[in-house]
């Protein structure tokens, strides 16, 4: 059964734009929830697997707190003796009062992981650990006490750091080399972040343990407690840690804080941005200096009954200049290759890890910096504007949303004196819920690294809409510490339950996340190419890891603003995707050899390319990021069945797809040859060659390097180097420089064989720690070839 054509259009967008001539896809099997197919389909056997792997994450994140415990407790020592002498640093009440409970803490945590660690070494299905729990739960009233002693202990640490730069200098110690600086104040708030950690922690373990094993109803008890203490203690430190008493009484509370990049004269500046209840406030992270603790400089406020959000027309600034996306890829692969040295250094803990991971978080801060492109600006009600750069438009709605929500109870406009400014701002740093960059090297010990790989999404429909609608979907996932707009469906016109029913293969970069956003769309366009569509709904889930390694589709629903999207998903990791698997069907073109495919079809260069290249010429020269968005799969999918088996209206086919599946169908071809265009044998050579300082001898080098090349491989590369020098001519209008085009077709080309990739045994490592991939040797041999 066909769709109704003349539901969906093809619209020209400057932004990332996907879309297709409406085919069938059919639904896989419905099966509830991503949670309900998950419990549905585990096994009691893989169940209990799965209790071991929770467990050693408790145990890894149990080592990590502990560290910090104990770094809280190294100066206790020192303090205690100096106390007793003529010139003490610290009384022996101030000492008690900041340390209060720590050292009992540390040794109830030290118990439990002393006693869970040989449990899990020598671990069997039939092993219990309930009892470790609920005893741990038992002891919570410590906490309650270390809790009830929380503001005492933080603001005597602050008050004797001001009064004794001794103090304040010990005060600040860094963990195992991670040149991440912790405030006494910072290490005081983790036991209180711990108690919700472990109440998660307790969620996972007990999801994983049938209820008919001896631990169940222990976990159950354990769990139960935590709750509780946890329900009890939030209601008082969340409003001790986010609010401040202004003059009347009233109480001004932090919403919400974030570092944003915010663009003043043309610069990019790293802002931390704080929004109360009754105003925005940014600010800048001041350099400790001279034993002082975290100190913010106030850029500028503005009271929320001010706040405006600025349209194109009505800023005075320039657009928003893009840095080349040459410039990003080659940081993310600085990036890369400095995480792989760390992993080969993490055996020697001394001062070269240490460079290492000084290095690392210089380029994520500066790929943060500059990687935004998105502007969100906002004015204060004398016309002056501010611009931030974000990555989401998901994020820029957010802040959007609970500005407008919270504008609704501001009705007057205010100044702060001087004074009030300056106590605001020191307030910054005991209220902030971000204490750092949203960088990996950032990352607890026990945190999630994301996942590499593919996951492939079907965007199936939308219901709960109130109106007809021209709707259409995008999806957004996280990568390198910023969200990236990675898909974008058809737009489905004037109904209120679209089948879109379209699928996406989006390539996961130590991905966490998925982001859906739903836009209502609109004729107008701006001039900046700032999307004007409507947000009709927003909606996320988290990637998770266990339920996404099977093979089988997950089902699931994003529930936002009343409107339901289903989505089906399916992830590939990373080191599966890079197998090259031969047919079996040797008449057909994908998998098959080049050179058997040149013989039979009695040409030089296969017909496949030579027809996908003469559609894209055709109609695809100008199309925004050709090559580097992705197709509907199932477009995709149907042009390689017809290729395959010869199918003479495999042309009258492309004639009515989307030019971004032709393309899809091409990088696939190449994908799937069972040898990399550039042969396994000659990878070494062009990967040494490239290393070569002197430019006439790299030139040299790889000039003859392509001659050495099999007749059909070398023609074929020729051809496809000629097709993609004139999408390059078009790089004003496509976005597509020789540069971009290396890096979408680099790792297809020109990649080692299976014998010398060493992929990972651990599906969610990325592979570029373990595949060296010369991210800009194709991009040099077009140079070469071309000049």
């Amino acid at each position: 059964m066909q769709p109704d054509v003349a539901s969906y259009t093809d619209d020209s967008l400057s932004s990332l734009r996907l879309h297709t001539k409406g085919r069938i896809i059919r639904e896989p099997p419905s099966s509830g929830s991503l949670e309900s197919t998950k419990s549905s389909e585990l096994d009691v056997e893989k169940g209990l697997e799965m209790r071991k792997w929770v467990l050693s994450g408790i145990l890894a994140s149990e080592e990590a707190y502990l560290s910090h415990l104990e770094a809280l407790l190294l100066p206790m020592k020192p303090l205690k003796a100096a106390a007793t002498t003529s010139q003490p640093m610290l009384t022996l009440q101030q000492i008690e009062t900041i340390f209060f409970k720590v050292p009992e803490l540390h040794e109830i945590h030290k118990d439990f992981y002393d006693g869970l660690l040989p449990r899990v070494q020598q671990w069997s299905h039939h092993q219990c650990v309930g009892d470790l729990f609920q005893k741990l739960a038992s002891q919570l009233g410590v906490y309650r006490a270390f809790v009830d002693n929380y503001k005492v202990a933080v603001e005597t640490a602050e008050k004797c750091c001001q009064a004794n730069s001794q103090f304040a200098e010990i005060s600040e110690v860094s963990f195992k080399g991670t040149y991440i600086i912790l405030s006494k104040q910072t290490l005081l708030y983790k036991p209180v972040d711990r108690v919700t950690r472990s109440t998660l922690v307790l969620h996972d373990l007990l999801k994983h343990t049938p209820s008919s094993h001896p631990d169940h109803p222990l976990l159950q008890d354990a769990l139960r407690i935590s709750q509780n203490f946890l329900s009890s203690i939030n209601e008082e430190i969340t409003p001790r840690r986010q609010s401040m008493t202004v003059k009347k009484g009233e109480n001004r509370q932090l919403l919400r804080d974030q570092f944003m990049v915010e663009l003043v004269e043309g610069a990019r500046k790293l802002r931390h941005v704080f929004l109360f209840t009754d105003l925005l406030l940014c600010a800048k992270l001041k350099k400790q200096t001279g034993g002082k603790g975290q100190q913010y400089d106030c850029k500028w406020y503005i009271p929320l009954a001010d706040v405006t959000f600025q349209t194109i027309d009505e800023s005075e600034s320039s657009p928003v200049s893009q840095i080349p996306e040459e410039e990003i890829d080659a940081m993310k692969v600085k990036i890369s290759q400095i995480k792989n040295e760390i992993q080969r250094e993490k055996v020697d803990k001394g001062k070269v890890l240490d460079r290492l991971r000084k290095k690392l978080c210089e380029q994520e801060s500066l790929l943060l910096l500059i990687s935004p492109c998105m502007a969100f600006r906002v004015s204060n009600r004398n016309g002056k504007g501010y611009t931030f750069l974000i990555s989401s438009d998901y994020e820029r709605e957010e802040w959007r949303e609970i500005i407008r929500e919270q504008q609704k109870k501001c009705f007057k406009s205010f100044s702060l004196t001087s004074l009030e400014l300056q106590m605001l701002t020191n307030s910054c740093v005991k209220l902030q819920t971000v204490h750092n960059v949203p960088l990996t090297i950032n990352k607890e010990d026990d945190e999630s690294m994301g996942l590499y790989g593919f996951l492939n999404v079907i965007v199936h429909s939308a219901t709960g809409l109130k109106q007809s609608l021209n709707l259409y979907c995008t999806l957004e996932v996280d990568s390198f510490g910023y969200f990236v707009n990675k898909a974008k469906t058809r737009v489905y016109r004037d109904t209120t339950e679209p089948n879109w029913n379209e699928e996406f293969e989006i390539e996961l970069e130590g991905s966490q996340t998925l982001r859906l956003l739903c836009y209502s769309k609109v004729k107008q366009c701006r001039d900046d190419g700032e999307n004007m569509d409507r947000i009709m709904a927003k909606g996320q889930i988290q990637l998770d890891p266990p339920s996404l390694q099977g093979k089988d589709w997950q089902r699931t629903v994003i529930s936002m603003n009343g409107i339901e999207v289903k989505l089906s998903m399916r992830f590939t990791s990373r080191e599966f995707s890079l197998k090259r698997m031969p047919s079996r069907k040797q008449s057909g073109v994908f998998g098959v050899k080049i050179g058997a495919v040149t013989k039979r079809e009695h040409s030089k260069v296969p017909l496949i390319v030579r027809q996908c290249v003469e559609e894209i010429e055709r109609r695809g020269m100008e199309e925004l990021g050709i090559y580097r968005v992705s197709g509907v799969a199932t477009d995709i999918q149907a042009l390689k069945a017809a290729f395959d088996a010869n199918n003479k209206d495999v042309s009258v086919m492309m004639s009515e797809m989307d030019v971004n599946a032709i393309a899809g169908t091409l990088k696939l071809y190449f994908r799937e040859l069972p040898e990399p265009l550039f042969t396994d044998e000659l990878y070494a050579n062009f990967t040494e060659g490239i290393a070569l300082s002197d430019s006439v001898a790299k030139e040299s080098c790889m000039l003859n390097l392509l001659l050495s090349l099999p007749e059909p491989n070398l023609l074929t590369f020729l051809f496809l180097l000629d097709h993609l020098k004139r999408v390059a001519e078009n790089e004003s209008v496509n976005k597509m420089s020789f540069h971009n085009l290396a890096t979408v077709f680099g790792p297809t080309l020109l990649r080692p064989s299976e014998k010398d990739s060493k992929i990972p045994a651990n599906p969610t490592q990325p592979i570029s720690m373990t595949i060296s991939i010369p991210p800009f040797s194709l991009f040099y041999l077009i140079r070469c070839t071309l000049y």
